[in-house]
């Protein structure tokens, strides 16, 4: 456990690295920051406007942060505190910044601080409570979380301003050490909001902590949200590091030296000591509440769902803070530059590195509306054996469990013997389970687990149901045919089957199945609703849509 040592208790300690403010006139010096000084809506122009370069057929390299002195909102209310997008990796240019070094360089930085990570220094002093505001100087329309100017990310479809540029901090409540995440949070009220924990393979690290302390009893979780902070603090929330990592120590790591921190004023929590704004609560453990909808990575809206509620303790501020907010919809986005420029050396290191891979040149992820890590490319020496392309495949797919599909080239072009078989095995293992999807009832009340299985355990399900129904048939030849009786029964067992499944004329899922052939044109028949969903409408197989 790192934590910071007790002759570091200064008032005033140097720092070695850059603030937010520092970092964004470096910027201006070297022309990537445009400041907007016009009235700009944050409910339905700011986030668009910026979104359009990334969207908008531009290439990466003419991107710039921009910054918006004078906010307003749908209502006409004014701001004094101005909203930079952009900021921390509009491109990568941008991204080298704040990182300190050129592109070639920042996967051995990222590899030093990692190996040698410094622990944080405490200051009794920080620029972070210059204004507090707590208790009942909360309440109020314009005294909490409203006096600040938070956007919406995707207008028309979101509920509420929300928080996307965080670093959430919480506190593992056995081993006392921090995790530091970025998780969106939906304003609620002046002295609430709902944070969006995202869970991935094993669980985030702030998700693990609101576990570990439901599991203790405890009714509330101390969090701290940290809104604008030095650039090498704010790359570690996107940054998946192992669980039980302080980021802290990560962050000293690449700046060379420790970054200072100072406690919160009203939670048992250390918060960085240049922040522009902290938000301070506690998450309550025995209840959720609804959340979304929200613009998501995918190009998708992600639909209401529960999340955890934070009460609202303490806000402070600079006396002149800048609120960062990311672009964090379809990629191309801001968060998506900054983890592609994390995560393709640390892909490369671990094939090349890790599973002694060597013909491995690089490793690209795709980002245009996939995600990042659902394509992969993966380019090899030209000649490589077929077996290092193989290792190099799973040990790409193996890295992270949610990674999609890798593409392997050599020599700078595709291997066309590879790439054509890799084909065949993607369209045979998209053919059974788009005949799975279309198959019987019983099928169709498979548990929630089995439908999102992947495609090759979806293809594994079908081979053995129709092997069983192979069987069958053999059996049902040998035994030549069935004795009327039986057969007056399997015929008046099939007319109550279809009875149960008649759907009453009004309901919701007779009024979906409408929807759905006026919509899509897809016979009712061919369509995945049936009455045995009960409060579920289900859409109709993908592969059976057709658009207007």
């Amino acid at each position: 456990m790192n934590l910071p040592s007790a002759p570091d208790l200064v008032a005033d300690a140097k720092r070695g690295y850059p603030d937010l403010h520092e970092h964004l006139e470096e910027l201006k010096k070297r022309g990537l920051l445009l400041t907007i000084d016009r009235p700009v809506d944050k409910d339905s122009e700011l986030h668009p406007l910026v979104r359009w370069q990334f969207v908008g057929g531009m290439d990466e390299a003419e991107r710039r942060a921009f910054l918006f002195t004078n906010i307003t909102d749908g209502r006409g209310r004014k701001y004094d505190i101005p909203v930079v997008v952009g900021a921390i990796a509009a491109n990568r240019a941008i991204y080298s910044v704040g990182m300190g070094a050129p592109l070639s360089e920042i996967q051995a930085k990222w590899d030093r601080a990692i190996a040698h990570p410094i622990p944080p220094r405490s200051v009794e002093r920080a620029v972070c409570h210059e204004v507090v505001h707590e208790g009942e100087a909360l309440q109020g329309e314009g005294n909490g979380l409203d006096r600040l100017p938070i956007p919406i990310s995707t207008p028309g479809f979101d509920s509420a301003p929300t928080l996307t540029a965080t670093n959430v901090i919480t506190r593992d409540p056995e081993t006392g050490v921090q995790n530091m995440g970025t998780y969106r949070a939906a304003l609620k009220a002046p002295d609430r909001l709902v944070v969006r924990m995202a869970t991935r393979v094993g669980g985030a690290g702030g998700y693990l902590h609101y576990v570990k302390y439901q599991k203790l009893g405890k009714k509330t979780m101390p969090c701290a949200i940290v809104l604008g902070c030095p650039p090498y603090v704010a790359f570690m929330g996107p940054q998946k590091l192992p669980v039980g990592v302080d980021e802290f120590t990560v962050a000293g790591g690449l700046a060379g030296s420790p970054i200072n921190v100072v406690k919160a004023k009203t939670v048992d929590l250390l918060i960085p000591a240049e922040s522009e704004v902290v938000i301070e609560g506690l998450i309550d453990t025995e209840y959720c509440e609804p959340e979304a909808p929200f613009g998501e990575s995918h190009g998708h809206v992600a639909l209401e769902e529960f999340n955890m509620p934070m009460r609202i303790t303490a806000i402070t501020h600079r006396k002149n803070p800048i609120i960062p907010s990311y672009i964090s919809q379809v990629t191309p986005s801001e968060s998506s530059v900054i983890k592609r420029v994390a995560y393709e050396p640390l892909y490369l290191a671990h094939l090349r590195e890790a599973l002694g891979i060597r013909a491995v040149k690089r490793v690209s992820l795709h980002e245009p509306l996939t995600g990042l890590l659902r394509v992969q490319v993966i380019t090899l020496e030209k000649g490589a054996p077929r077996t290092e392309v193989w290792r190099a495949l799973y040990g790409a797919a193996c890295f992270k469990a949610d990674m999609g599909q890798a593409r392997a080239r050599a020599g700078g072009g595709f291997d066309a013997a590879y790439g054509r078989d890799h084909e065949r095995r993607h369209a045979a293992a998209r053919a059974a389970q788009a005949r799975i999807h279309g198959a019987r009832e019983e099928t169709l009340g498979r548990p929630r687990a089995a439908q999102a299985a992947p495609a090759s355990a979806l293809a594994r399900l079908f081979a053995r149901r129709l092997a069983a129904a192979v069987g069958r048939g053999r059996e049902a030849r040998r035994r030549g045919p069935l004795p009327r009786e039986r057969q007056d029964q399997r015929e008046a067992e099939q007319e109550r089957r279809q009875a149960r499944n008649q759907v009453p004329a009004g309901s919701r899922v007779a009024t979906a199945r409408v929807t759905i052939e006026r919509l899509f044109r897809v016979p009712a028949k061919n369509s995945c609703i049936t009455s045995r969903c009960r409060g579920t409408v289900a859409a109709a197989p993908l592969h059976s849509l057709r658009p207007l």
